[in-house]
Formats: structure tokens, C-alpha cells, sequence
């Protein structure tokens, strides 16, 4: 399999971002699977620094947005205005016409405007005054939250939350890492002099290659298993839909491609449930008042689910 494409972007990314290896393998293999992903993590560990890069480093258009309580549907998808020279009505064209793009803090804006976002994810275009206009490919969506600051946030739908392929947490630098961060700094901003690695089209490409990625029978039925698992828990009050068995397959098939095999290992899946299904769960009301966390759930679904000897 190709994976020279996906080490090089990687390496490209790292030129900005200090460690994070597999937070980075994540986003990659989101990209392969036409997935959008949710960075959710406190202020100033590199959420849009990784956004930035990524879309640099596949020499794609970057847009970000930031979110904020008054900010309007429009003012993302785009509207019409009124060409006096035509007498005619012209669309103009919002941020999410564009490859790669950054919603910043997206749980500041007003459940309305979240919601906006809801076709482009799933369906590629935006509908204006009954016009669809197809987005660019490949198209992604890194959102951003900060889960520790509550005052003037609207909490993500589980309708939206369900869109993203994945939710990664990035976590602070240990003291090597951030010592190296102080002096990659130190003198000039490294993203500024930052070349692309990849192109769109052979994203396009990569994306296709995914499709072809052998899932066993077993690997499908230990998918299933898992997400049946979180349907029938006692500390899970709503579990994953079929859109997160879809999601953990396609994943799992951009990592066995991104790793260098032709098919997926139940250790693919294993590697990616948590990232790809936690943030798909509702606890029961017990469990949160326990403190349970999503995550927890998931790992001990995993330690219970049988993993199949032969795939």
C-alpha cells in the first residue's frame, strides 16, 4: 500500500507540532476516510496550529471560522446579494466553500448556527434559497472546543457530535517536548516557512484506496459486537448508531492503509474505538453523576468483547 504519502505528511506536520505523533495518525486517518474530526482540549496546546498545518501540508484551501454567540447560519454556508449592474441575484460564497475548515470554538455558537454545518458534513454542498452548491474535494471539518470553560457555550447536539468521525483530546507536552517547542519558537514561527508534503488530488486518491482495504467477515462481526455492546449497557442510556459501525470500519481500513497493510486487524479497531466512539455515547444519569466517563465505558466493552482468532 502507498504509505509513503501519509509518512510524509506526517513528517511535514511535525515540522510545527512538537510530538503528538498519534494525535496526528488520528487526523490523518480521518482525512483518508472523509471524516471530520473534533479537537476538544483546553487553550494554547496547538489545536489550530495542527489544523493549519495539516491543510498546508496538502497544499489545500484554508478557512477558519470563530464562533461566537451572534454569528449567523449565512455567515458560514454564504447568501445571495443583489447585483444592481445584472438586476440579478449572485451567491457569494461563505468559508465553508473551501477544503480544509477550522471551526474554532464551535460550541460558542447558537445551536441554529451549529446546525448549519449539518449538510455540509454529511453531504458535501450547502443549499441556498433551494440552490445546492457541491464543496470542494477533498472537504474536512476540524472543530474545536475548550471543555473547561462553560460560560457562554452551547453544548454540541448528539446529531452533530454523531458527524464527526472522531473526537481527539491532545493533551499537554511532557518537559522534553515542550523544551523543544520553546526553541523551535524561540526565533521565528516554523509554520511560516512550511511547504506542503501531498497534494489535494493525491488525498483524492488516498481516500479511494481506502475503499479497497480488505475487511474480514470476523473483523466485521467484531465491529458489530462492540457497537451492539453499547447499545445493550447498563451505564449507557443511547448507544452507537449504524453511522458509528460505519465510521469504525472506514477508519480502521485508513489505518491498516496508513500502517502499510492491505487489510484491517482487529487491533485497528481495538486502537481506534475510543477516539471513534466515545464522543457517540450518552451515559446513563448514574454514571455521570458517578463520574463515569464515556471513555471508561468503551475500554470495558473491550476488555469484555471476545476477539475473534482468525480473520
Amino acid at each position: 500500500m502507498d504509505t509513503e504519502t501519509g509518512k510524509k505528511i506526517i513528517a511535514n506536520i511535525s515540522k510545527t507540532v512538537v510530538g503528538k505523533k498519534d494525535s496526528l495518525e488520528l487526523l490523518l486517518v480521518s482525512l483518508i476516510s472523509e471524516g471530520h474530526v473534533l479537537l476538544e482540549d483546553v487553550p494554547g496546546v496547538g489545536k489550530t496550529l495542527i489544523a493549519k498545518s495539516l491543510a498546508k501540508s496538502i497544499d489545500c484551501t484554508f478557512k477558519r471560522i470563530q464562533f461566537t454567540p451572534d454569528i449567523l447560519p449565512g455567515e458560514i454556508t454564504g447568501f445571495n446579494i443583489f447585483d444592481q449592474k445584472s438586476g440579478e441575484f449572485k451567491f457569494q460564497s461563505g468559508p465553508v466553500m473551501t477544503n480544509l475548515l477550522l471551526a474554532d470554538e464551535i460550541n460558542r455558537a447558537i445551536p441554529r448556527t451549529q446546525s448549519s454545518l449539518l449538510e455540509s458534513m454529511e453531504e458535501r454542498q450547502v443549499t441556498v434559497d433551494s440552490v445546492t452548491y457541491p464543496l470542494p474535494k477533498p472537504f474536512m471539518v476540524v472543530a474545536t472546543q475548550n471543555p473547561i470553560e462553560l460560560e457562554g457555550t452551547f453544548p454540541l447536539p448528539e446529531a452533530q457530535l454523531d458527524r464527526f468521525l472522531m473526537k481527539i483530546t491532545l493533551g499537554y507536552p511532557d518537559p522534553d517536548e515542550e523544551e523543544s517547542i520553546l526553541s523551535r519558537f524561540q526565533k521565528e514561527d516554523p509554520f511560516l516557512s512550511l511547504n506542503s508534503a501531498a497534494s489535494p488530488d493525491e488525498i483524492i486518491k488516498l481516500q479511494s484506496m481506502r475503499k479497497d482495504i480488505i475487511v474480514s467477515d470476523p473483523v466485521k462481526k467484531y465491529i458489530i459486537e462492540i457497537i451492539n455492546a453499547t447499545r445493550d449497557h447498563e451505564k449507557i442510556k443511547y448507544g452507537a448508531s449504524p453511522r458509528g459501525s460505519l465510521s469504525l470500519m472506514f477508519s480502521s481500513q485508513s489505518l491498516a492503509m496508513v500502517r502499510g497493510r492491505s487489510y484491517v486487524l482487529p487491533d485497528d479497531v481495538k486502537y481506534l474505538c475510543i477516539s471513534v466512539l466515545a464522543h457517540r455515547i450518552i451515559p446513563e444519569e448514574r454514571a455521570q453523576l458517578s463520574g463515569i466517563k464515556p471513555e471508561n465505558i468503551i475500554s470495558e466493552i473491550l476488555e469484555k468483547t471476545e476477539v475473534p482468532d482468525s480473520f
